[in-house]
């Protein structure tokens, strides 16, 4: 079994984009309340600071990767988190449906439907920027710290894109860091 497929690009080197598609629906099932359960233990890391708000950043992880087995069950596993994080962590609530859990589906869904480096991370930088933009102007949360205005701005607006595609080429990386992991560990141990 294996969790990658090779993709040709006129753009970019070939690349090796993750996929899994060979678990039936109750493994898939399972597999995402498990990730939707991890996605709550970092999301809530948040309320500690310092290691807190890194460990916090990682609850993209679990997503991108529940977003790969299906994308309904990546959809399932934010909703999953969104109710759990309600209960257990209300302040992280926002941070989580609007940032974190935002562009792991993105980038879970760009790996499974655009499959290009070229398209996945400008998509999921957008849609982490739109994120952004609506705590900050619609319910003037202020996520970029207490210094950035909740007035509208451009030059935000664009800073945060720039930073988003920066921060959504890194998770990219990181994903694909992990999955190849994930492929060595799941094939040495197929072989026993």
């Amino acid at each position: 079994m294996s969790f990658f497929k090779k993709v040709k690009s006129s753009f970019w080197r070939d690349e090796f984009i993750p996929t899994i598609d060979s678990y039936s629906k109750t493994k898939r099932l399972v597999v995402g309340a498990l990730l939707g359960s991890l996605t709550v233990i970092f999301q809530s890391a948040g309320i500690f600071t310092g290691i807190g708000y890194i460990i916090s950043m990682m609850s993209t992880g679990p997503l991108v990767l529940a977003t790969l087995v299906s994308l309904r069950i990546g959809v399932m596993t934010y909703f999953i988190t969104i109710f759990l994080l309600a209960m257990l962590q209300p302040s992280e609530l926002l941070v989580f449906i609007f940032t974190t859990g935002l562009l792991g589906l993105s980038l879970g869904g760009g790996f499974k439907y655009l499959k290009r480096s070229i398209l996945i991370i400008p998509f999921a930088a957008l849609c982490l920027t739109l994120g952004i933009c609506i705590l900050l102007y619609v319910f003037k949360f202020p996520v970029l710290g207490p210094s950035v205005s909740s007035d509208f701005s451009s030059l935000v607006i664009l800073g945060t894109f720039a930073f988003s595609l920066l921060y959504s080429w890194i998770w990219k990386k990181l994903s694909i860091s992990a999955y190849k992991v994930l492929n060595n560990v799941f094939s040495v141990s197929s072989r026993w």
